[in-house]
């Protein structure tokens, strides 16, 4: 796991690529290094001015010797990589390689992508690759480079092009000196995104002109003409009849493999609970599992996560998250890199701190919602499937509240699949008209279409999900408040292998009530221990205690923070009145939460556009 950046095109000097390098130091704290090239491909001193630059931050998990660093390349030097991620089972692929000639000078998963491009190049390399990762390879031979994304999108790029060329990075603000001052704006449109979502969904990112690459497509850029072209290049797909069990032990087997110490994200529920079963059924007992508590507050799971452990034979720890973020605050904004209203990411956050103590790497139970249907919004929207494609002609009414049957009229002015994207929104469309007078109309939502075509019922919402809620949202937050501490986290629920053997079981099988049956076929302890009959508590913090004391200050100034951010966009008076209006309702506690977070997230990335030459 690292951090990833570089420019192609107009030649930049080095302080470009220091800049890149020092926004991406938290991603890889073991190592940092950039190459700079010509056009013709010739490696050049580091402190030139180059057409080429790569950048690279390095969390050593596999093979961490110096001489698996990054940039890795070619034995001829024609062709580079940067890589952030990690791939799984490629070692048979490896010795396929090696039988024909091919010389490994690492035992890293990097080399293998490297050598892999050069014997079968990018289309057929792909396939082949099994795990999350990000890569640039820059290729001098045939004037290409290539961006790409994992299928799922557990690990995040973006990107600008212009005509004096191409940049990348793991993160907005690795990019965001590359752009010159004067199209570093923010855009108004990704903010409005922004309001309706909690984040800013691919293919956006809060500045107009860096993009997110969706998950499963690449960019591939041509280093002579200056034009990048995008294509996708996997659709989830089911396979119907694949062995479920096998395929979880081996995804869990395979992310056990490291050269750093491992331990286990667990709650108290199905997920993270089902591979804790597999775990110990396999006997991978040493592992050390780590669990997020909440003294006192309803939302503590951390009680029933310890029994499980010691029902299953594994050492457990305890993490105490802070009730107070006063002084955090600024620095877990920094780390969800743009406006991010995920309040989970907080507690997530302490969580990781805290567990890099112990390991360097740890599994979670990311995915099982999104493959099973497991969030309570999916079976309140089933109820009005009658619908059909079936919209109210309604009006859109202006009002901070927006709550009650205000609401209700609101989803029902839309279709019944848009209408979806509403059951997790942050502001719904009449507070954003609210908040935003000038926006006249603003979009029921920004989702990105489906990928995939479904009749299922459940698949149809889901696929929504897969498109957007889950790489954007819950795998972004995953990422960044683990990276931010030099954590890896490696999700098996998320393995395209065993996702495919999800997608293609019978709908009777896979949508059970309660959710996640599947799960307790693989894993049969989770009904023994009564995992199933426990309710779901989700991972949320004290936003009222937040919003009332730590942030007090943050919320009085968010107001007209915004009107300056925003260029009068968010209209300042506006914006009070709805922090006024959650005075009486704590209703609106996530919404003025994520009002604060943007307006810090915007003073923040604007320091930085100003301060960059």
């Amino acid at each position: 796991m690292c951090g990833i950046a570089g420019h192609l095109g107009t030649p930049r000097g080095p302080a470009l690529r220091e800049r890149m390098r020092s926004a991406l130091l938290r991603r890889g704290p073991d190592a940092q290094h950039d190459a700079a090239f010509a056009a013709d491909g010739t490696r050049l001193p580091d402190d030139a001015h180059a057409a080429v630059g790569l950048v690279h931050t390095r969390l050593s998990i596999i093979d961490p010797r110096p001489l698996a660093d990054q940039p890795m390349g070619s034995d001829d030097g024609r062709v580079w990589i940067v890589y952030n991620g990690e791939v799984y089972g490629w070692q048979a692929a490896a010795r396929e390689l090696a039988a024909r000639g091919v010389r490994f000078r690492t035992t890293s998963d990097t080399e293998f992508i490297l050598r892999g491009y050069q014997a079968w190049g990018i289309e057929a390399l792909l396939p082949r690759l099994r795990g999350m990762f990000a890569f640039a390879i820059v290729d001098f031979r045939t004037g290409k480079a290539h961006v790409v994304r994992d299928r799922l999108g557990l690990k995040p790029v973006v990107y600008a092009h212009d005509a004096s060329g191409l940049a990348f990075g793991s993160t907005v603000r690795s990019v965001l000196p590359w752009l010159p001052r004067a199209r570093r704006q923010f855009s108004l449109e990704a903010i409005d995104a922004y309001l309706a979502h909690r984040y800013v969904p691919a293919p956006r990112t809060v500045f107009a002109n860096i993009a997110r690459l969706p998950n499963a497509h690449r960019l591939e850029y041509d280093l002579a003409q200056g034009t990048a072209a995008l294509h996708r290049w996997w659709v989830p797909h089911g396979e119907p009849g694949a062995d479920g069990a096998a395929l979880l032990d081996e995804a869990i087997a395979l992310r056990l493999v490291a050269d750093r110490p491992l331990g286990l994200f667990l709650s108290g529920g199905v997920d993270s609970g089902a591979i804790a079963c597999r775990l110990a059924a396999t006997g991978h007992r040493a592992l050390r599992s780590f669990s997020a508590a909440f003294p006192g507050s309803a939302f503590d799971e951390s009680v029933e996560a310890a029994a499980t452990a010691q029902a299953l034979g594994l050492a457990n720890e305890r993490i105490v998250v802070p009730t107070s973020i006063r002084d955090d605050f600024s620095e877990i904004v920094a780390t969800l890199d743009e406006p991010f209203a995920d309040p989970s990411s907080f507690p997530t956050w302490y969580l990781a701190r805290a567990t890099e103590r112990h390991v360097k790497v740890v599994l979670g139970g990311d995915g099982g919602d999104e493959l099973f249907a497991g969030y309570k919004r999916i079976a309140k929207h089933l109820r009005t499937g009658w619908r059909g494609a079936l919209r109210l002609p309604l009006p859109v009414l202006p009002d901070r509240h927006a709550k009650g049957w205000r609401k209700a009229l609101g989803e029902a002015s839309a279709g019944y699949e848009d209408a979806y994207a509403l059951r997790f929104s942050g502001l719904t469309p009449n507070q954003r008209r609210f908040l935003q007078p000038a926006c006249a109309a603003p979009p029921i939502h920004y989702w990105r279409s489906p990928d995939f075509a479904s009749t299922n019922r459940h698949d149809r919402l889901l696929r929504w999900d897969f498109a957007n809620y889950l790489p954007e949202y819950v795998l972004r937050k995953a990422d960044l408040a683990t990276m931010a501490h030099g954590l890896e986290l490696r999700a098996p629920l998320l393995d395209h292998r065993f996702v495919e053997a999800v997608l293609g079981l019978p709908p009777a099988v896979r949508f059970t009530k309660p959710p996640k049956r599947y799960l307790g076929e693989l894993a049969p302890e989770l009904v023994r221990l009564g995992v199933f009959e426990r309710k779901k508590r989700g991972f949320n913090p004290p936003l009222s205690g937040w919003l009332r004391d730590d942030l007090r200050e943050q919320l009085h100034e968010a107001p007209a923070s915004l009107h300056a951010s925003t260029g009068g966009a968010i209209d300042a008076r506006r914006t009070e009145a709805l922090v006024t209006a959650y005075a009486t309702t704590s209703s609106l506690a996530e919404q003025v939460l994520s009002l604060v977070i943007l307006a810090e997230s915007l003073r923040q990335l604007a320091a930085l556009a100003a301060d960059a030459p």
